[in-house]
């Protein structure tokens, strides 16, 4: 990120991704969670690092969508059963998640700076 932020025009936007696995503590995920939980505390301190150059630096945190990475090896069971768990009850669509980055990449989110947007129907 620091590279990149090099290379960045001021007035720049940096947004990485993260995953909202960090806040649903789940068995078996520790090493990924605690990975992303990596990339938004980097995303928090690069913003800060940036200060005087007016790049924002956000974080997108999808939760369970409708991706061919998501739903392959997955019984449709389980995937109903997964869409079930945020309150909107049904997977996101990768349009979901392309409009929350639109969003902070464009003109209406260059006032927030330093953080993780949790793109996941309310599931944490």
């Amino acid at each position: 990120m620091r590279e990149a932020a090099k290379r960045l025009h001021d007035g720049g936007r940096i947004i990485n991704f993260s995953s909202s696995v960090t806040g649903l503590l789940q068995p078996g995920y520790g090493v990924y969670a605690a990975t992303k939980d990596a990339v938004e505390a980097l995303t928090s301190i690069l913003a800060k690092e940036l200060r005087g150059r007016a790049i924002t630096v956000n974080a997108v945190a999808p939760g369970p969508t409708a991706t061919d990475l998501f739903l392959n090896g997955k019984s449709p069971e389980l995937i109903d059963r997964l869409s079930k768990l945020a309150p909107l009850e049904q997977l996101g669509q990768p349009e979901d998640i392309a409009a929350s980055v639109a969003f902070l990449s464009g003109p209406d989110g260059a006032w927030i700076n330093g953080q993780t947007l949790r793109a996941n129907g309310g599931i944490i």
